[in-house]
């Protein structure tokens, strides 16, 4: 048995793979039928940049793996993790499906770095795009395995056998089977199929595509969930860390003595780390505000109202991300020229739940409790801050209060690894509010530059766009313009802190479908005001330029829902439409607002949202994501913008920075549409990029009113309401 070997990557800088024997490799498992999803010559976990799956179309990102135990219960063990998207619902289901299990009788174990193969973190609707198709191939592995195991056991030819709810039964004897739990006997069997087998049509789905209840809903209902600042352990410690008022300032004079006489607190300096712990967080607190600081600030020459010019200025070259035909060719065509500029703030994550850890030491291991979208991320942060190997670092996740791409760090479970190896305790680091806003990776603020043509027959001719700062995601055309140009200068991550050669005053980062919200901005206004100035109807424009028929489909689909009758903008009815694809999923989103005049309030009244992502796996799901997606996407469109000065952050509360209100809440309705012959799509972030843009269109034909500018503030909207007066 031990002497067939297994090369295992490692994930902690080394690029030279470990050699395990089979024996070896088995006590990383216990008991059950551990189904090995074969790569290559490798075996997962594995690190996805390292690996060539050997297995044509399906992802090399991800290899999935699942156990059987003697119970008859299924284990999905994946390196996603839980923010409220829904992946321990959904991905049990595409298990399920290939296995030919009940859903019900799989558990899953998310994010666990000891026991999940490894992730590169959650985000850009990857889960159910990227993981699921291996997760389904490894599934229908085992299902062919576990049949080969029954075929020997029963006697009786594979040709006859059909595997069922856990069993595999004689296909002619239906009274001959052999359950999955009695093939497992709790002894552990590693074999890998004889035969790959093909993963299901659409319509051979008995689970994939039916509504599924979300497994998570009764423990959140009922406050039974378990976050990183829930974790509670003996000899706990709350450590508070020192913020200073502006990024890049630096630590001029400092007097920790009061708070060093407040009985059980404990001041830390560290390097750049000054907290303090205590065993009452509140008292953490409370000594954390006595110490005395002072500051030499940055140069305050940034803020929000320069900022664009200053990111003009500071764009790298460009680079084409699309481009077709001959720009100056199809300005000769145009008989309408159109040239517009499009502005976007930074905008925080806001999520609900704080960035939180809590870190345990025990000699040369840490146990990590985290709130993080990269769990993975965050072991290798820890263990390199404690400079122990990887392998002694285990990060367990608990439930995430939202993410939205603001967490795919872990700087506060670094935080509390220092604190927790300098104080000998565990110490759980909790944000403040005022910590989560002015340490955020805001989404960057962006600039797109349009210039474009429309024939005489109201045919787009040529497209020149230009992004600064936001990134080319959704900004590659998919109207049929037959000359035209995407140029990108400057992406949405890494290039922040204006002092260290980037454009930002401070550090951006991903943000829900990072950079397709801007160029869905952009790119549907411009498509609006287009028609408008043709004498076009929206809805009939983008049909005229469009030759994609699958967009068209979900463009009638959401007219149809919505009841829209053609008129040229602005209409005075108050209606608008954006269409988008976003990395395969289509969509159009129609909506219905009031402005009022006298105070430049937006009222979104009605919000129609067609979505075509293949297969909705949970079509329950999908509709609980694109609902969220609408009404975060409210905040982003009309409110959310993040004010500073030089390079410190005004809004620390919500009591400057805006979200939305349940009173915001306006009628939603969803419309799904399968297309089976694609690939399944993701759902956590489409529905989203498409808000600006289609509030903005709305705006203009209630009022005439044309905002270019992101949010659209009463006070934004009042200024466009006088000049087009």
């Amino acid at each position: 048995m031990s002497d067939e070997k297994y090369s295992v990557p490692r994930t902690d800088g080394n690029d030279d793979p470990m050699t395990l024997d089979r024996r070896e490799f088995l006590k990383l498992f216990g008991g059950g039928i551990v189904i090995f999803f074969s790569a290559g010559d490798m075996i997962f976990p594995q690190e996805p940049t390292r690996l060539q799956t050997g297995r044509g179309g399906l992802p090399s990102d991800f290899n999935a793996f699942l156990k059987i135990g003697e119970n008859g219960r299924v284990t999905l063990f994946t390196g996603k993790i839980e923010q409220g998207q829904g992946a321990m619902t959904v991905l049990p289901l595409m298990l399920a499906e290939e296995l030919e299990v009940r859903p019900e009788t799989v558990d899953i174990i998310l994010g666990d770095t000891d026991l999940c193969p490894y992730d590169g973190g959650t985000f850009g609707s990857l889960t159910v795009r990227s993981f699921g198709p291996p997760l389904r191939a490894a599934a229908a592995e085992a299902r062919v395995v576990l049949m080969e195991l029954a075929s020997e056991k029963l006697n009786v030819p594979l040709d006859r056998l059909e595997a069922r709810d856990g069993a595999v039964f004689d296909k002619s004897r239906p009274q001959t089977k052999v359950t999955y739990a009695d093939l497992a006997q709790g002894k552990a069997i590693a074999r890998q199929a004889k035969q790959k087998p093909a993963l299901k049509k659409p319509a051979e789905f008995k689970v994939m595509g039916k509504p599924a209840a979300r497994r998570d809903a009764l423990d959140k209902a009922t406050g039974k969930a378990q976050y990183a600042g829930d974790i509670r352990l003996p000899g706990l410690l709350y450590g508070k860390v020192l913020r200073p008022p502006a990024h890049g300032a630096k630590l001029k004079t400092l007097d920790t003595s009061a708070a060093e006489k407040v009985p059980g607190a404990r001041v830390v300096q560290d390097g750049d780390l000054i907290a303090v712990v205590h065993e009452q967080p509140d008292v953490a607190e409370a000594a954390l505000a006595m110490i005395k600081v002072e500051y030499d600030l940055p140069p305050a020459d940034l803020d929000d109202k320069n900022i664009y010019d200053h990111l003009i200025k500071a764009a790298p070259a460009g680079r084409a991300a699309a481009q077709g035909g001959n720009i100056e060719e199809g300005a000769k065509l145009a008989a309408l020229t159109v040239e517009k500029q499009y502005l976007n703030a930074y905008v925080s994550h806001a999520a609900m739940e704080t960035h939180t850890a809590v870190v345990k030491i025990d000699g040369d291991k840490a146990t990590v409790w985290s709130s993080t979208q990269g769990p993975f991320r965050a072991r290798d942060s820890v263990a390199q801050t404690l400079k122990i190997p990887t392998q002694n670092v285990h990060v367990i996740m608990p439930f995430v209060g939202g993410g939205f791409g603001g967490k795919t760090a872990s700087p506060q479970a670094v935080q509390a690894a220092r604190l927790a190896k300098i104080t000998g305790r565990p110490v759980q680091v909790a944000w403040t509010r005022a910590d989560e806003f002015f340490y955020d990776t805001f989404r960057p603020a962006a600039i797109v530059n349009i210039k474009s043509g429309i024939s005489s027959e109201g045919r787009i001719v040529f497209w020149d766009y230009e992004v600064l700062w936001a990134g080319e995601r959704s900004s590659q055309q998919f109207y049929n313009i037959p000359h035209h140009r995407t140029v990108v200068r400057g992406e949405w991550g890494g290039g922040g802190g204006a002092g260290q050669g980037g454009g930002h005053p401070f550090e951006v980062g991903p943000w829900r479908a990072p950079a397709s919200n801007t160029n869905t901005f952009a790119r549907e206004c411009h498509i609006d005001i287009m028609a408008a100035q043709a004498g076009i109807d929206p809805v009939e424009f983008r049909l005229a330029n469009l030759s994609d028929e699958r967009m068209k489909r979900i463009l009638r689909a959401a007219a149809d829902k919505f009841g829209w009758t053609p008129a040229k903008a602005p209409s005075r009815r108050g209606v608008g439409v954006a269409c988008a694809d976003y990395l395969g999923t289509y969509l159009t989103t129609m909506a219905e607002v009031a402005v009022d005049r006298s105070t430049g309030r937006v009222q979104v009244k009605r919000v129609v949202c067609a979505q075509d992502m293949g297969v909705a796996v949970n079509p329950d799901g999908a509709m609980l994501q694109i609902e969220g997606c609408i009404m975060m996407g409210l905040g982003y469109a009309l409110t959310e913008e993040v004010h500073f000065k030089g390079r410190q952050v005004l809004d620390l509360n919500f009591d400057t920075y805006e979200l939305p209100r349940f009173s915001w809440l306006p009628k939603i309705e969803t419309v799904l549409l399968d297309s089976p012959e694609v690939p399944i799509a993701g759902g956590g972030e489409p529905p989203i990029i498409t808000m600006g843009a289609v509030i903005a269109n709305a705006v203009h034909d209630a009022s005439g009113a044309r905002l270019l500018r992101l949010p659209m503030t009463p006070e934004r909207v009042k200024a466009a309401l006088g000049s087009s007066s």
